[in-house]
C-alpha cells in the first residue's frame, strides 16, 4: 500500500488497472454454476447489458469495457482466474463503477466460491448488505455512494478477511456495531456521509492493521476514539462527525501519518495536539477544533508538508518560521487571533504559492506595498472597520454614498428588468481577495481535496434550465471549498433588504448517483450565523430551483459582509470526488429608505432658508398634531417597534401596498372569513401573489399572538411551511402576508364539496403525508427556533397548485424549552388532535405534534374525519375505529374506498402503522419526527413492537377524553379555524386557498 494521501483510492486503481491489464490472456470457461450465478447477480442488480451469449473470461469488451475519456468514473471489468486444471476458470473480481445500477446488493454473490472484491461504487442501490455475504471471502467490498440504508447488520462480523471496507455516502444509520472489531485484517475504513450516530465502540481498537480511515459527516457521540492501536494509519480524517474534543494525547503515536483532516470538533478551547513526530506528514488540516495558544516549533520540522489548514482556531501570538518549508503550496490561517507583523517571509514568497491570513489582527503597518492574488489579507489587521482597513481598498476610497448593489455571482453582467447585476467572473481562487470592484469585493478561501483542481472548480455551471424572469442568474454560481465573503463598501447607513439567491445546479434530480450529493453550509451575515446546516436542494424542494432567502440588514459602518462557510458537513464524493462547499448564485442588495436627491453646491444656501423657513412655520402645527396623534397611535408603534425587534426576515409592508394589492379590499377578492378576521387574494405591482390576513378588531387573536405569529415565522425557511412574505401595522390594522396557496387545506381537499375537490389520488397522499412530516421535522429539530405548533390538522395543512403541503397558523406555536414541559395558562388547540396528556394534564412537549400528525395521517389513508366518522355508537371517532381493525388485522379496510384498488398496500400499511405508533398515549413511546420522516420513505422500518392496541383500552378511554373534550367545547367554539368557515360558507371559492389561524385557548 502506497503511503500517500489518497492510498486506498490509489491501490485501488492500480488494482483495477492490473487486473484489467490480464484479462485478455484469460481464455478458459466459467462453471455453469458461476454463469448462472452471474444471471441472478445481474438481475439483482438491475444490469442488462451482460451478455452471457459471450464468454465472460476472454476479455471481451461486453465483460470487460475499455476505459473511456469521456466516462472517467465509469468501470466495467469482470476478472477471472483461468490458472485451474482443465482449463477451468473462477470469477475473482467484480467492478460496476458509475452505472447508476438501481436494484439492490445482490445476495448471490455469495454463490461465487472464489471472489475477492467487490466495487459497486457510483450506483443507485438500495436495501442494506444481504446476510449471504457473511460467508463470503469477500477482501475488497466497496458499496460507496449509493442510497443504502438501515443500520450496518451485525453479521457484517463474520467476514474476517476483509481488508478494504468503503460505506462512504450511504444513508445507513444507527450505531456502529461492535462486531466490525471483528474485522482483524482492515486496512481500509471509509463510513464518511452517512447517519450514524452512538459512541465509537472500543472494539473497533482491534483494527491494528488499518492504514486509512475515514469518518466525516456523520452524528457520532462523546469524545474523538483513542488512537493508540492504530499506529499503521498513513490517512485519517474525522471532519464534522459530532465528536467532542480536545485531540487526545494519544494521537502523538501516529508517527506513520502523512495526512490528517480533523475538524469542526464540539467543546470546549485546546492546546495544539502532539504532532511532533510526524515528519511525513503531506497535508496537515485542524481546522474549527478550538485550539489555542500558538502555532508550535515542530511545525516547521515536517519538510514533507504540501498543505497546511489551521483555519478557524483560536491560534495567537505570531506566526512561526515556516520558511524552510519549501513544499508548502498552500498555507490556510484565517480566522484566528494572530498578532504583531506578517513576516516577512510569508510576504516575499513566490506566487505560485497560496497564503491566506484572512480574519486576523495583524498590525497594519506590516502590509506588503503591493496587494497580490495568491495572499489574501482580507480583515488580516486589527481596527475599527476591518472591511476598509488595508492598503488594497484605500487605493479605492468611496466617492459617494451607494444605495444598492447586485452582483451576478460567478457569472458575467446580466440585466434583469430594471435591474443590472455586475459581473463576477474574476474572484475565483483559493486565497483570492479581489479589491478592484470599487465599492464590492470578494474574499475566496479554501482547497479543494482529493481531485487536482483548476480555477473553474470555484465556479459552476448549469447544465440544466430554471424558469423564471431571473433564470439568467442562475446560469452560474461561485463555489467555495472552506469560507466566500462577499462584502459591500461604501454604502450609505440605515436599513437595507439583502437577497441571497441560490439554485442547486450541480447535483441532479433522477435515478442516478448524481443525484445523491447534500450539500450543507453555513451563511453568516455581519459576521453573526443566519442559517445553520444550510440546503439548497432541500429548502427549494429539489435541484434547479431557484430559492431567494431574504434578510433585514443594518449598516452602521457603510460596509456589509456576506460569509458562507463550509463546516464540513454533507458529501464531498457526489458527483465526483472533491465536491462540495458553499454555491451561491446571486446578491441583491437595495435600501430601504429613499436616497436624497444629487447634491447641487450653487443653490446649497438658497435650500438652506426654504427649508429653514418652511420647517419653523410647521413646528407648531405638527406638534399639535402629533400630540392629538400620539395617544391613538402609541400601541400601534409599540409594536411596530417590537416587530423591528425581532430581528425579522420578512418585510414590513405599506398599507398603500396592501390596499393597492387587493384592489382596496374589494369583495371579489375576499377568501372567507374567519374568527379572526378576513382573508383577501392579492397581486403586488411585481406580480406576485400574495394572501392577506387581516385581524379584526373583534378577533381573539390579539396583539401578542400577532406578533408572536410573524415572530415565528420570519426565520422558518422550509419547502413544507407556507411562507411569510411580511407584515403590516399602519392604520390601525393588522395585516399578515403570506404567500398565496392555490388548493386549499388539506381537509378541503379530503372532506369537501365533491365537485370541488382535487384529484386525490394515493401517490398524491403518500407525498403529502411525507411533506407534512419533513415540515414538523424542521420545527422540531432542524429550525434555528425549535417550536411546538399546537395545533396540527387538516385545516391547518395548506395545498399548492402541485398538491405540496405547507404547514400554515403559528399563532399558537411554542418555543420548545425541555425544562418547561407543563402549560400553566389555558391548554390551546383542536379537539380531536390534541394529545391526551396535552389535553387533560396541560403536558407539552413536540411529542404533542406527533399525535395530532397522526391523527392527520389517518385522515388522509381513510379519507374521512376524525371526529365525524362515527360508524356505529360503538365508535367515538376515526382513531377508534383504527385501532379495532387493528386487533382484527385488518388494517387495509381503513383505506378510502374511493381509492378502490389503485393504491400501494406496502405504503398503506406502513402509513397506518406510523399513525398508530405516533398516536400511542404515551409520548415517550412515540418517535421522533424525524424518525417518522425515514420511516415513511422507507429508510428505517416500523417499530411494530409498540403498536400493541391493548394499552389503549387499559390507558386511552375514548369517552373519557370526549367529556373532558366536551367541557372545553364552550370555549373552543368561539374560535373556530378559517378554514372551518370556508367549507360551511363559502365552498363557491374552494380552489383559492390561504393561511388561517384557529385561535382555540
Amino acid at each position: 500500500m502506497p503511503k500517500s494521501s489518497n492510498s486506498f483510492f490509489v491501490f485501488f486503481t492500480i488494482v483495477i488497472c492490473f487486473s484489467a491489464g490480464n484479462i485478455e490472456a484469460q481464455t478458459g470457461q466459467l462453471p455453469k454454476d458461476e454463469v448462472e450465478s452471474l444471471e441472478e447477480i445481474a438481475a439483482q442488480l438491475g444490469k442488462k447489458d451482460w451478455d452471457f451469449k459471450l464468454n465472460p473470461c476472454d476479455g471481451n469488451s461486453n465483460w470487460s469495457t475499455p476505459k473511456r475519456n469521456d466516462m472517467p468514473l465509469y468501470n466495467n471489468t469482470l476478472v477471472c482466474n483461468c490458472t485451474f486444471p482443465d482449463n477451468l476458470c473462477h470469477v475473482e473480481s467484480i467492478f460496476l463503477r458509475g452505472q447508476d445500477l438501481a436494484g439492490v446488493l445482490p445476495a448471490s454473490l455469495a454463490k461465487l466460491p472464489f471472489l475477492k472484491k467487490i466495487d459497486l461504487n457510483r450506483n443507485y442501490l438500495s436495501g442494506t448488505i444481504p446476510p449471504e455475504w457473511a460467508s463470503t471471502k469477500l477482501e475488497f467490498m466497496i458499496i460507496s455512494n449509493n442510497r443504502l440504508s438501515g443500520p450496518i447488520p451485525e453479521y457484517i462480523g463474520n467476514m474476517s478477511s476483509l481488508t478494504v471496507m468503503s460505506l462512504e455516502t450511504n444513508l445507513f444509520n444507527g450505531s456502529l456495531p461492535a462486531e466490525v472489531g471483528n474485522l482483524v485484517n482492515l486496512q481500509n475504513l471509509v463510513v464518511s456521509a452517512n447517519n450514524f450516530t452512538g459512541d465509537w465502540p472500543v472494539e473497533l481498537n482491534n483494527l491494528t492493521k488499518l492504514i486509512e480511515l475515514r469518518i466525516s459527516s456523520n452524528s457520532f457521540a462523546g469524545k474523538l476514539p483513542n488512537f493508540e492501536s492504530w499506529k499503521n494509519l498513513q490517512m485519517l480524517e474525522i471532519q464534522a462527525s459530532g465528536f467532542e474534543g480536545p485531540i487526545p494525547p494519544s494521537i502523538s503515536v501516529l508517527t506513520s501519518l502523512n495526512e490528517l483532516r480533523i475538524s469542526d470538533l464540539k467543546g470546549g478551547a485546546s492546546e495544539f495536539p502532539p504532532l511532533r513526530n510526524m515528519t511525513g506528514m503531506t497535508k496537515l488540516v485542524l481546522r474549527s477544533c478550538n485550539i489555542q495558544g500558538n502555532v508550535p516549533d515542530f511545525i516547521a520540522e515536517m519538510t514533507e508538508l504540501r498543505f497546511l489548514d489551521l483555519s478557524f482556531n483560536k491560534l495567537e501570538g505570531g506566526i512561526a518560521n515556516l520558511e524552510g518549508l519549501t513544499n508548502l503550496e498552500a498555507t490556510y490561517l484565517t480566522g484566528n487571533a494572530f498578532v504583531g507583523r506578517i513576516p516577512e517571509w510569508l510576504t516575499s514568497r513566490d506566487t505560485r504559492y497560496v497564503i491566506d491570513l484572512s480574519y486576523n489582527k495583524f498590525d497594519e503597518s506590516s502590509e506588503p506595498s503591493t496587494c497580490r492574488d495568491n495572499l489574501n489579507l482580507f480583515r488580516s489587521f486589527k481596527a475599527g472597520n476591518f472591511v476598509e482597513h488595508g492598503k488594497c481598498l484605500s487605493m479605492n476610497p468611496c466617492s459617494e454614498d451607494k444605495y444598492s448593489l447586485h452582483i451576478n455571482c460567478g457569472g458575467g453582467r446580466v440585466t434583469i428588468g430594471d435591474t443590472t447585476y455586475e459581473e463576477d467572473v474574476d474572484s475565483a481562487g483559493a486565497a483570492k481577495f479581489v479589491y478592484w470592484k470599487g465599492n464590492w469585493g470578494t474574499s475566496s478561501t479554501g482547497h479543494f481535496w482529493d481531485r487536482i483542481i483548476s480555477l473553474n472548480d470555484y465556479k459552476a455551471n448549469n447544465v440544466s434550465s430554471i424558469k423564471g424572469d431571473e433564470s439568467r442568474l442562475y446560469m452560474t454560481a461561485h463555489l467555495s471549498p472552506l469560507s466566500l465573503t462577499y462584502f459591500a463598501r461604501c454604502l450609505a447607513n440605515g436599513s437595507y433588504t439583502l437577497t441571497l439567491h441560490f439554485a442547486e445546479i450541480v447535483h441532479r434530480d433522477n435515478r442516478s448517483f448524481q443525484s445523491l450529493g447534500r450539500r450543507i453550509f453555513d451563511v453568516y451575515i455581519q459576521d453573526e450565523l443566519k442559517l445553520k446546516d444550510f440546503d439548497i436542494e432541500r429548502v427549494a424542494g429539489g435541484v434547479d430551483k431557484a430559492w431567494k432567502e431574504k434578510f433585514n440588514v443594518t449598516v452602521k459602518d457603510k460596509t456589509v459582509q456576506v460569509r458562507f462557510q463550509y463546516a464540513g458537513k454533507g458529501t464531498t464524493a457526489v458527483p465526483s470526488r472533491g465536491s462540495y462547499g458553499p454555491l451561491v448564485s446571486a446578491i441583491s442588495l437595495e435600501a430601504n429608505f429613499k436616497p436624497p436627491p444629487p447634491h447641487d453646491s450653487s443653490n446649497q444656501k438658497k435650500k438652506i432658508l426654504i427649508v429653514a423657513g418652511a420647517v419653523m412655520s410647521s413646528l407648531a402645527l405638527i406638534l399639535m398634531i402629533l400630540f392629538i396623534a400620539w395617544r391613538k397611535r402609541r400601541n400601534r408603534k409599540l409594536m411596530e417597534q417590537e416587530l423591528r425587534g425581532l430581528d425579522l426576515q420578512t418585510g414590513l409592508f405599506t398599507f398603500r401596498q396592501i390596499k393597492a394589492a387587493t384592489s382596496n379590499f374589494d369583495a371579489a377578492n375576499k377568501l372567507g372569513e374567519g374568527g379572526f378576521g378576513s382573508v383577501y387574494k392579492g397581486t403586488l405591482a411585481d406580480g406576485t401573489i400574495i394572501a392577506v390576513k387581516q385581524l379584526s378588531s373583534k378577533s381573539r387573536q390579539g396583539n401578542r399572538e400577532f406578533v408572536n405569529e410573524i415572530g415565528m415565522m420570519s426565520g422558518l425557511h422550509h419547502p413544507n411551511l407556507v411562507r411569510l412574505y411580511g407584515c403590516c401595522v399602519e392604520r390601525n390594522q393588522l395585516l399578515l402576508v403570506y404567500e398565496y396557496m392555490e388548493n386549499n387545506s388539506l381537509s378541503h381537499a379530503l372532506f369537501g364539496p365533491e365537485d370541488c375537490r382535487p384529484k386525490f389520488d394515493w401517490p398524491t397522499r403518500q407525498k403529502i403525508c411525507v411533506g407534512i412530516a419533513k415540515g414538523l421535522a424542521y420545527l422540531h429539530e432542524e429550525s434555528p427556533l425549535k417550536m411546538i405548533h399546537r395545533d396540527i390538522k387538516g385545516t391547518n395543512v395548506l395545498l399548492d397548485k402541485d398538491l405540496n403541503p405547507k404547514i400554515s397558523d403559528f399563532g399558537l406555536a411554542k418555543l420548545h424549552d425541555e425544562e418547561k414541559t407543563h402549560v400553566t395558562t389555558r391548554v390551546a388547540g383542536t379537539i380531536g388532535y390534541m394529545a391526551p396528556e396535552y389535553a387533560l394534564w396541560g403536558y407539552l412537549t413536540h411529542k404533542a405534534d406527533l399525535y395530532s400528525f397522526g391523527v392527520v395521517v389517518l385522515e388522509l389513508v381513510a379519507g374521512k374525519n376524525n371526529m365525524k366518522y362515527n360508524p356505529d355508537e360503538n365508535y367515538v371517532c376515526l382513531l377508534d375505529w383504527a385501532l379495532v381493525l387493528q386487533k382484527k388485522g385488518k388494517f387495509l379496510e381503513l383505506v378510502d374506498p374511493r381509492l378502490g384498488s389503485n393504491y400501494n398496500k406496502e405504503e398503506a400499511l406502513r402509513m397506518i402503522k406510523v399513525a398508530l405508533l405516533c398516536t400511542n398515549p404515551s409520548p415517550a413511546l412515540r418517535p421522533n419526527m424525524s424518525t417518522v420522516v425515514n420511516m415513511l420513505e422507507g429508510r428505517l422500518d416500523v417499530d411494530e413492537s409498540n403498536l400493541d392496541s391493548s394499552i389503549h383500552d387499559d390507558e386511552f378511554k375514548f369517552q373519557g377524553l370526549r367529556d373532558k373534550y366536551d367541557e372545553m367545547q364552550v370555549i373552543s367554539s368561539e374560535s373556530q379555524s378559517l378554514f372551518h368557515s370556508i367549507d360551511t360558507k363559502d365552498t363557491d371559492r374552494s380552489s383559492s386557498t390561504f393561511p388561517s389561524t384557529s385561535t382555540s385557548k
